[in-house]
């Protein structure tokens, strides 16, 4: 799941030419020919992508501060405070989903402090009562899983960074979530 959120960060372009090159091993005259670009602007799509990567690697808040700050969206986000988690957020933050088709999610990224905490207000508003939001690690860092009877129906994942959420990632697609099933 880290490597497919890592591409989620990158622009198309910059995945192409990372995946051929980086992974793939296509020398930059041959994706120039496969993408209609330059050799020299593959190359800088590829080291952008790259920089992208190290970038969401490197946690720029510690453990236990990224911790206190989903712990405080979760808060908000159980109160319906609008304000609260749009202070949480970064102002350009973004949230991606991914249901595979097989969980109702949002299709497209929500963009922006203010929407994303408005579609958290309404996530919580048609939440059954019964969920429940536990505190977990996810992918090495804090994050919330939601619950229904023992079982696992959502993760989220956070990129935090100076005390703001930067980005989350949810996954609802059940194919993705059978490690995390308890019961």
């Amino acid at each position: 799941m880290a490597f497919l959120v890592m591409l989620e960060l990158m622009t198309p372009a910059e995945r192409v030419a990372f995946i051929l090159h980086d992974v793939f091993r296509y020398p930059f005259a041959e994706i120039a020919e496969i993408v209609g670009r330059t050799p020299a602007a593959c190359r800088q799509l590829a080291s952008s992508a790259r920089r992208r990567i190290r970038a969401a690697q490197a946690p720029a808040t510690p453990a236990v501060r990224q911790a206190a700050v989903v712990r405080a969206f979760k808060a908000a986000w159980e109160a319906k405070d609008v304000d609260v988690l749009i202070g949480l957020l970064d102002s350009d933050a973004t949230a991606i989903a991914d249901g595979g088709g097989l969980a109702t999610t949002f299709l497209h990224p929500i963009e922006g402090a203010a929407q994303i905490a408005r579609a958290w207000v309404e996530i919580a508003r048609r939440a059954p009562r019964d969920m429940t939001f536990l505190e977990r690690t996810v992918n090495g860092r804090p994050g919330l899983v939601a619950q229904q009877n023992g079982r696992t129906l959502t993760v989220f994942a956070f990129a935090v960074a100076d005390d703001r959420i930067r980005c989350i990632w949810v996954v609802r697609n059940p194919e993705k979530l059978r490690l995390w099933t308890t019961g």
